[in-house]
């Protein structure tokens, strides 16, 4: 059970606040609360929300980070929701000095939240929201059946990277109405006087704009008469939906929705926090004792992680880069166009512009942006960043390239669209059979074909007409299609359709 902060916690809270204050940082209020290691675990299987709705797939969550706990291979130190006031968990094994320092990084973790653009469109009550979505399909449990109910959530699950990641759901909803309201408009008229009206507007002109709309409107047979990234929502509102089914749909979108940006802003908001906490606690928080064991946290926390980027690590130093070179003037035309490399070097205008310049950064942008913009080849070469591959010769991992155009080709190409597909709903009445089309935009990475088919099965039983996918696979264009029976996959120009799978009876 979740426990309230004690006097001495209360006390270091508030110390805290008051230096995150003055180094500028600017938050939602934060409560905290202190749990047990088996707690935090319940609590970071529900994605950080102390209540979520009945599925499995938390209780798998918890089980992977009970057993990685238990096996000593990850431990959750804190916990924080982007929420007004923001809620963070404390572990109760921590000692004080883990506490201080998991405190400045909550702290300047809402103030990402509260400003950085890409927030501002989340729900800020979304621990409200959360709660609602649970006692609504606990309702449906009791109503229709805990297992009618939950293998709905497992279609909607799956498909609920199908939004559109760049586009927040009121902003696209009113886009929509207004290109409708534009189409239904009709000829253009202009106003006059009554006895000037057959000049400004002439009938045969009207009479003729009147036919093409109609015309216009005979030819639109492709429905929707615009390529659709956010899938859900195409499903909301067309699929042979129930209602309890179109609410459990919609609450399953508005999850997923909430937490792109998260997904967007990982390595800006990971650093950011690591970025505070770092100069909190070494510039106004640490005492002389406390040294050594801040260390070993702080250098867990940006170590290099086999096999991954460590968003911590690499979001503190672009952070600490950008505030060097703007402090030292490293910017604009005329440093861009100087090639001499001990001038380079040895540039310092003596600015100051540092502070405000990674302030502005935490504004207005996410890691795509972030990256493509301040990940130099310096960057990329004082941080030794690589790629690497699987070399079967030596049966090892081996560094493959350390180009930096590359490196950071590479991590832009895995940032995109938050690492998910680009997936299009081109039609949803093909060869006018109410079957579904979609395709895959291809960026140089094949789908994974098992993954794409189970994708296809679960859209099929929510819109209960044949799916079809075109993608790229090996360089040849194919058609992936589930039919509510069999599973084909044809390469097209070919006549050959060749089946990959079937369900049961």
């Amino acid at each position: 059970m979740a426990q309230m902060l004690t006097p001495e916690l209360e006390e270091l809270k508030e110390r805290v606040r008051r230096v995150a204050l003055e180094f500028g940082l600017d938050f939602f209020e934060v409560i905290f609360e202190v749990v047990d290691y088996d707690e935090m675990n319940m609590i970071a299987a529900y994605d950080g929300f102390p209540v979520r709705y009945p599925h499995w797939r938390w209780g798998m969550e918890y089980e992977k980070l009970s057993k990685t706990h238990t096996y000593g291979l990850q431990r959750i130190y804190e916990l924080v929701i982007n929420n007004d006031p923001s809620y963070a968990y404390l572990l109760s094994s921590n000692t004080m000095t883990d506490h201080k320092l998991v405190m400045a990084h909550v702290y300047a973790h809402s103030d990402f939240f509260k400003n950085n653009a890409f927030f501002a469109h989340t729900n800020r009550k979304m621990l409200d929201e959360m709660m609602h979505h649970a006692e609504r399909i606990r309702a449906y449990m009791d109503q229709y059946g805990v297992e009618v109910v939950e293998e709905f959530i497992d279609w909607c699950l799956s498909i609920d990277n199908l939004i559109d990641y760049h586009n927040p759901p009121d902003l696209r909803r009113k886009r929509r109405r207004e290109e409708e309201k534009e189409r239904r408009k009709g000829p253009v008229k202009f106003r006059a006087k009554e006895y000037m009206e057959r000049f400004i507007n002439p009938p045969e002109l009207l009479k003729e704009q009147r036919k093409e709309l109609d015309e216009e409107t005979e030819r639109r047979i492709k429905f929707p008469p615009h390529p659709e990234r956010d899938v859900m929502l195409f499903l909301m509102e067309h699929a042979p939906l129930a209602d309890w089914q179109r609410s459990v749909l919609s609450m399953i979108r508005e999850e997923a929705y909430y937490f792109v940006p998260q997904m967007m802003t990982k390595i800006m908001n990971e650093g950011w926090a690591t970025y505070w906490h770092s100069k909190m606690m070494t510039e106004a928080l640490l005492e002389p004792h406390e040294l050594i064991d801040y260390a070993e946290r702080h250098s867990g926390t940006v170590s290099a992680m086999p096999g991954q980027i460590n968003p911590y690590r690499i979001g503190l130093e672009l952070y600490r880069y950008i505030e060097e070179r703007w402090n030292k003037g490293q910017f604009g035309k005329e440093w861009e166009e100087c090639d001499s490399y001990q001038k380079r070097r040895e540039w310092d205008l003596k600015l100051g512009l540092g502070r405000q310049k990674i302030f502005e950064v935490r504004r207005i942008y996410n890691d795509i942006t972030f990256i493509d913009e301040f990940l130099t080849e310096e960057f990329a070469q004082q941080q030794r960043l690589f790629i690497y591959g699987w070399d079967p010769a030596s049966r090892r991992f081996v560094i493959m390239d350390r180009d930096p155009t590359k490196v950071k080709k590479l991590l832009l190409t895995a940032l995109t669209n938050c690492g998910q597909p680009y997936i299009y709903l081109e039609d949803a009445n093909y060869q006018n059979r109410s079957e579904l089309y979609l395709v895959h935009r291809h960026f140089g990475f094949d789908l994974k074909v098992d993954h794409a088919f189970d994708t296809l099965r679960n859209l099929f039983k929510i819109w209960t007409r044949p799916v079809h996918l075109e993608t790229i696979l090996n360089g040849k264009k194919v058609i992936l299609s589930f039919d509510g029976r069999n599973a084909t996959q044809k390469v097209v120009g070919e006549e050959q359709t060749e089946q990959v799978g079937q369900e049961s009876e």
